[in-house]
């Protein structure tokens, strides 16, 4: 039984390949983190916001900081479980998503993660203001965790 932190998560789901253990025989941790981008773009491509619109708004939501804590270890052929929650953004510059991974049979939590998004200009780079499409479309799926543990 999976037992989330925070209601209503986005969830993607996932099978441990060969390709993402390391040296010491059990999931890089860079393969966490590209699992965490897969679930945020799957989220927001949900969302509407896709990256053909990112291109045709000449706007992206870019990951400006991850704070990840690593529980316990993911191995070859673990399937797996990726939450995610919009739990914060100020309608203008950013936003902040949590993650959660789990095994999918036991429910053990692997993985929680913070990350911090900055709305940028695709093509100049810069930081921007969210178009109104982010604002709603991000908007819509936020969950309020103030007063959880």
């Amino acid at each position: 039984m999976l037992k989330w932190d925070h209601p209503a998560p986005f969830m993607h789901e996932l099978t441990v390949t060969r390709a993402d253990i390391d040296e010491l025989g059990h999931v890089n941790n860079a393969a966490y983190v590209r699992w965490l981008e897969a679930c945020a773009w799957r989220h927001s491509e949900s969302l509407g916001l896709s990256l053909a619109e990112y291109r045709d708004l000449d706007r992206a939501m870019v990951v400006l900081r991850h704070e990840i804590d690593y529980l316990a270890a993911a191995y070859e052929g673990d399937e797996l479980v990726v939450a995610t929650w919009i739990v914060e953004s100020d309608g203008r510059l950013k936003l902040s998503r949590h993650f959660q991974i789990q095994k999918a049979d036991r429910g053990d939590t692997l993985l929680r993660a913070r990350s911090a998004f900055v709305c940028i200009e695709l093509s100049t780079g810069k930081a921007r203001r969210m178009p109104q499409e982010f604002v709603s479309g991000y908007g819509q799926a936020m969950v309020n965790i103030k007063g959880e543990p």
